[in-house]
């Protein structure tokens, strides 16, 4: 799934962009981690399947390496969520964990405007960066 909290940032900052601007989150997860996903991030914009990627891999978004993905960086950030008060649910993967995302400002005219590839699963542009890339023109 993507990262909820770069997900939330977004959806408490769209109204700074006008109301013809439309942000759509795009996942491949299953219905079932989509539907709890969207009921515990409450997001205030549509969320879509592409379960055969085909829009990922559209856009360039490839696959990370294992070395990357589940290096010392997540190791850490699992080792957060399971020491005492963490919040770490285990559960049988159901996504490719190697996926990589990304983040994309379309114009208008339906030109790429901006395009952010994630070197890894915890790769996102900065929220400033990406609201400035998806503010509407002067």
């Amino acid at each position: 799934m993507p990262c909820a909290a770069h997900a939330i940032a977004v959806g408490d900052r769209l109204d700074e962009l006008g109301p013809e601007t439309d942000a759509v989150l795009v996942t491949f997860t299953d219905d079932t981690n989509l539907t709890r996903y969207v009921e515990r991030t409450s997001l205030p914009y549509r969320v879509v399947r592409d379960p055969d990627r085909r829009g990922y891999w559209a856009y360039g978004l490839g696959r990370g390496s294992v070395a990357r993905v589940w290096g010392l960086r997540a190791l850490r950030r699992y080792l957060q969520l399971v020491r005492p008060g963490g919040r770490l649910k285990p559960s049988r993967p159901t996504e490719d964990p190697l996926q990589l995302g990304g983040d994309f400002v379309i114009g208008p005219d339906g030109v790429l405007e901006y395009g952010y590839w994630g070197a890894g699963p915890d790769d996102r542009p900065g929220i400033e960066e990406l609201m400035d890339a998806a503010r509407p023109a002067p």
